[in-house]
């Protein structure tokens, strides 16, 4: 399926790891950020037994949005399957996006 990334697939396992970690930063529910300079606002919903991954992000100031599910399996690895955009997209997005909180707190 065009899209769709496993750990078994083209891309990296360390930058698998590393959107996964960014990920698992950010926190359930809405949040306000940025990314690429621009204003976001990005809801995650985990699952309640944390298999699955959910998040839609808008870009506040313009008609971009991100949005994908992330399963996580019974064996090592996880499937991401972008809703009708790439993964490159989607990993970009969570590598990039700064929680306003995170951003103002920098500037400290």
């Amino acid at each position: 399926m065009p899209g769709t990334m496993t750990a078994g697939s083209k891309t990296p396992p360390p930058l698998l790891a590393t959107f996964e970690d960014a990920l698992a930063k950010l926190p359930d529910g809405y949040v306000d950020g940025y990314f690429g300079g621009r204003p976001w606002g990005v809801t995650v919903k985990r699952s309640e037994d944390s298999k699955r991954i959910w998040l839609y992000g808008e870009e506040l100031s313009a008609t971009d949005i991100v949005s994908f599910n992330l399963y996580r399996l019974a064996e090592p690895g996880s499937i991401l399957k972008p809703c009708e955009m790439s993964s490159a997209k989607v990993i970009e997005f969570v590598l990039g996006f700064e929680p306003a909180s995170e951003k103002a707190a920098s500037r400290k």
